[in-house]
């Protein structure tokens, strides 16, 4: 998601349906997505998810119940979703977010399969942190 891709869409619609836990997104080309909250919170952009290189990303677990609070504009650019879980650090493109909608399937199997590969169940909790996510050693 380097950069921003001029071809990449833009929204017409972002709708935060709160009782399904849901964000939908509705793009100029027609295209529409329901995203889950869950799938939006492990698949976060931010540094804290994805780490600050390939083999560094974190995974998230308990997060099947998380909400979105609030969600704040970035430029015409991107969203900043504010979870219930206080995660606020992701920045989602207009193109990550098209991204994440038409590979959704594909990227909840293999959350679930890297799920599978660690050993733990998607509602356990996450590990307790020791300091901030990004204080590990590099």
């Amino acid at each position: 998601m380097a950069g921003l891709n001029q071809d990449t869409p833009t929204p017409t619609a972002l709708t935060v349906h709160g009782a399904s836990r849901v964000l939908e997104v509705q793009y100029a080309d027609g295209a529409a997505f329901r995203l889950p909250f869950e799938l939006l919170r492990v698949y976060s952009p931010s540094a804290e998810v994805q780490g600050h290189g390939p083999g560094q990303e974190v995974l998230q677990t308990g997060k099947r119940d998380v909400t979105i609070v609030a969600v704040e504009p970035v430029g015409n650019y991107a969203i900043k979703p504010i979870f219930s879980d206080g995660h606020e650090s992701g920045l989602y493109s207009w193109q990550y977010l098209y991204e994440l909608g038409s590979r959704q399937s594909e990227l909840w199997q293999d959350y679930l399969d890297r799920l599978q590969a660690a050993g733990v169940d998607r509602d356990q909790p996450m590990p307790g942190k020791a300091g901030s996510a990004c204080g590990h050693q590099h």
